[in-house]
């Protein structure tokens, strides 16, 4: 299967590929979809199933820095990496396929009994660590604790121990009568996820953000109200960075819905809120950061000011540039690129689905207005995507001012052919490709994308399934 990027008419009809990249559908892993069925479903096997379905819904993708490892989080509290398998020979200009590398549980579900609430196992992020050594190391967390976990190999096990028997027995030390030097012996390989830090007790609302500092020392977590700073090393303390939490919880008017630290600055970091504001702040100026440095909004255009208005406006996600001279957020129905150097309005807007603006009266009654959609950097920071409904994600190209929508379906990740670009009709007469918005379908969503922090590779999650995207090479 291939995905072109965007595309634009020439003079003689043919279809060109903008920025010369075409995309070819690399793998999908996951179910297939059988949630509509399930949910008609009456059988206690049928339920049970539903059950299942619903755990392993996809929660958060990341890549590690290399791009060789692809880690997932479901709704269950599992994550699953995969890795990129070695170049064919046959093939070098096919790059390997995700498979599954280890799959482990992360989290379980818990139960606070000082406030009588139900602690979900679902994994909200993953932050991969700079590789060190031959281990791999990585943040996991749901609402309220952080886990650091190692990713470690063995290929060899140790055999003739003088006090243990094979089977793990130990043996009577009368019985021992001579000296045996233990060896190493191969084994088939095998991939152990073992937790090295527990960082709990430190938030008392829903964790919606953690990010890893430049200097690779300390990361922050965030919930709705407050940002903790934390030592790598250290799990019983953290420091409080932010805080705004009222001394009247009347009086709240907004909440933190994501935070990233800079990439080269390690006292800089960004949180966003709720009300579509983005603040600064520098760590040197203050131990406490309630004062920003810098805040980042646009002035709300009247013409547009609707009931919807500051729920539209919630930022779902942030993310710096590569560079780190951009940062990008994501509100409900745009993209917006911000020039650090500049607080008053974004340099870049990119309308991601407006055609739904009509259509907020009924995701407000479906709760759809609600959903959390993330966005990703390419590579060099010329390419930005993010998702949209009916398995839609969309990707803008910076320098040629290009945009397409394409779709992530199993009915169209046959190989070898072209998934062309979808378009969606407004209104009037509806052309042979085009879908109307009236047919769109809500429940299918893209809200976690990612991609390759090296190569042209992207991955995006549509509920439980993953599909893995790649540059044709030619």
């Amino acid at each position: 299967m291939k995905i072109i990027i965007a595309t634009k008419k020439k003079k003689d009809g043919v279809l060109k590929c903008v920025c010369n990249i075409w995309w070819t559908f690399l793998c999908v892993k996951g179910y297939t979809d059988v949630y509509s069925k399930l949910c008609l479903s009456t059988s206690i096997n049928e339920s049970l199933s539903l059950c299942q379905y619903m755990a392993d819904i996809i929660s958060t993708v990341e890549f590690n820095h290399t791009g060789e490892l692809l880690a997932t989080g479901d709704k269950g509290g599992r994550v699953v990496i995969f890795q990129q398998e070695p170049e064919s020979k046959n093939q070098p200009q096919c790059r390997g396929e995700y498979n599954v590398y280890s799959t482990f549980q992360s989290h379980e579900p818990e139960f606070d009994y000082l406030k009588s609430l139900e602690i979900e196992e679902k994994i909200n992020k993953i932050r991969w660590l700079p590789q060190k050594n031959a281990a791999q190391f990585l943040l996991s967390t749901n609402d309220k604790t952080i886990k650091l976990w190692k990713i470690s190999e063995r290929d060899k096990r140790p055999e003739g121990y003088n006090l243990k028997e094979e089977d793990g027995r130990y043996r009577d030390p009368n019985t021992v009568t001579t000296l045996r030097v233990p060896i190493f012996r191969p084994m088939d390989l095998m991939v152990e996820a073992s937790p090295r830090r527990v960082f709990a007790n430190a938030h008392t609302y829903h964790i919606n953000s953690i990010a890893v500092n430049s200097d690779y020392e300390t990361y922050l977590s965030a919930d709705d109200l407050r940002i903790n700073l934390w030592h790598l090393e250290i799990t019983d303390r953290s420091f409080n960075i932010v805080d705004i939490k009222p001394a009247n919880m009347e009086e709240l008017t907004e909440v933190i819905t994501a935070a990233e630290f800079h990439p080269n600055q390690c006292n800089t970091f960004v949180y966003s809120s709720s009300k579509g504001t983005i603040r600064m702040c520098d760590m040197r100026a203050s131990a406490l950061c309630d004062k920003h440095a810098k805040m980042f909004e646009e002035p709300e255009d009247p013409n547009n000011r609707s009931f919807f208005s500051e729920i539209i406006s919630s930022i779902s996600d942030v993310k710096f540039s590569h560079s780190g001279r951009y940062m990008m957020t994501r509100d409900y129905l745009s993209v917006k690129i911000w020039d650090l150097n500049m607080e008053t309005r974004p340099v870049e807007t990119y309308q991601v689905h407006e055609y739904l603006r009509s259509k907020l009266c009924s995701l407000y009654e479906n709760d759809c207005i609600f959903d959390k959609f993330e966005c990703c950097w390419n590579g060099n920071d010329s390419v930005v995507m993010t998702g949209s409904y009916n398995n839609f994600f969309r990707m803008f190209d910076r320098g040629y001012r290009q945009d397409v929508t394409l779709e992530a379906s199993r009915e169209n990740s046959k190989p070898r052919s072209v998934l062309k670009p979808r378009k969606v009709s407004t209104g009037g007469k509806r052309k042979k490709d085009e879908i109307s918005v009236d047919s769109l379908d809500f429940n299918k969503k893209i809200l976690h994308t990612a991609w390759h922090p090296l190569d042209n590779i992207i991955a995006v999650a549509t509920t439980n399934n993953l599909y893995i995207f790649q540059e044709k090479l030619n």
